[in-house]
């Protein structure tokens, strides 16, 4: 696909403005405009809602949005050099896009946005788990946003919708999935960007739940999965010995055992165990 709104194909952009993706942004651009619309429709119905987007390079996914009908579209990039290009996006669709020059890492971006709102980004690679975590490590829920349409490198999207038993599954596996409804909607290999990284990458697709799939404290069950993830190989009687002075009779009291390590606990198990330590 040649265009998709009028503008130049992002080949002709990145080459107008001399720029190259850098590795210690996280930067690999997804160049095609067929691949970068379909990332868009992902995410559902994009009429009616304002979308955050994060590190969007030269603007192919941000014409996806835009071409797809959201109603408004945030950008926020670190990048100086990609600030021109998206301003020539900007003329192309008045008064529906903003472009805020940040670092997602430092900002509130409540303030831009009108609900409901929806999060679709091809999410740096250096900051990609870090955000996540972020946006499903809130104190209030349900959370600002309707649905999470992220790409990742595939390996971090398998631990997002690992379980039990698997060797992916971890403390992501348990905040997405204790929150919302995860699930890997599309991959991408390497040759799809420029440069190609050395890892194939999906959009996983995050949809919010109006309320957890099981009562517990928020702040209890990340304490709690931080200790038994961060010495995974260890009994949960170890890992756990620092939360609670009687964690065994904790743990059995949730109807685990203590001689069980954590990937093979539920989340069921874990908001069990959250529980039974909040009590306290």
């Amino acid at each position: 696909m040649a265009t998709i709104d009028g503008l130049p194909p992002l080949g002709t952009v990145i080459a107008a403005h001399g720029l190259s993706a850098r590795k210690a942004l996280g930067q690999n651009f997804l160049l095609d405009l067929n691949l970068t619309a379909k990332i868009a429709r992902q995410a559902g119905d994009l009429a009616g809602s304002d979308v955050l987007e994060v590190g969007p390079g030269p603007g192919g996914l941000t014409r996806g949005l835009l071409a797809e009908g959201a109603r408004r579209v945030l950008v926020v990039e670190k990048d100086a050099r990609c600030i021109p290009p998206l301003e020539e996006i900007r003329a192309a669709y008045p008064d529906r896009l903003e472009i805020l020059r940040a670092d997602a890492l430092d900002l509130d971006p409540l303030a831009h946005l009108s609900p409901p709102v929806l999060i679709v980004s091809n999410l740096p690679y250096n900051v990609g788990t870090e955000l996540l975590t972020r946006w499903l490590d809130t104190p209030d829920w349900p959370p600002f946003w309707t649905s999470l349409t992220l790409m990742f490198q595939r390996e971090v999207a398998e631990r997002i919708v690992a379980v039990p038993g698997n060797k992916a599954y971890g403390r992501l596996a348990v905040l997405a999935q204790w929150r919302s409804d995860p699930r890997i909607v599309m991959e991408l290999p390497p040759e799809a960007f420029t440069p190609p990284p050395k890892v194939r990458s999906a959009v996983v697709h995050v949809t919010a739940r109006a309320v957890p799939r099981y009562p517990a404290d928020a702040r209890t069950l990340f304490r709690v999965t931080k200790a038994a993830f961060g010495q995974r190989r260890k009994m949960l009687r170890a890992s756990l010995k620092g939360l609670a002075p009687d964690i065994e009779d904790r743990l059995r009291t949730a109807g685990i055992a203590p001689t069980d390590r954590a990937e093979r606990l539920s989340l069921e198990a874990f908001c069990a165990l959250a529980r039974e330590i909040s009590r306290s």
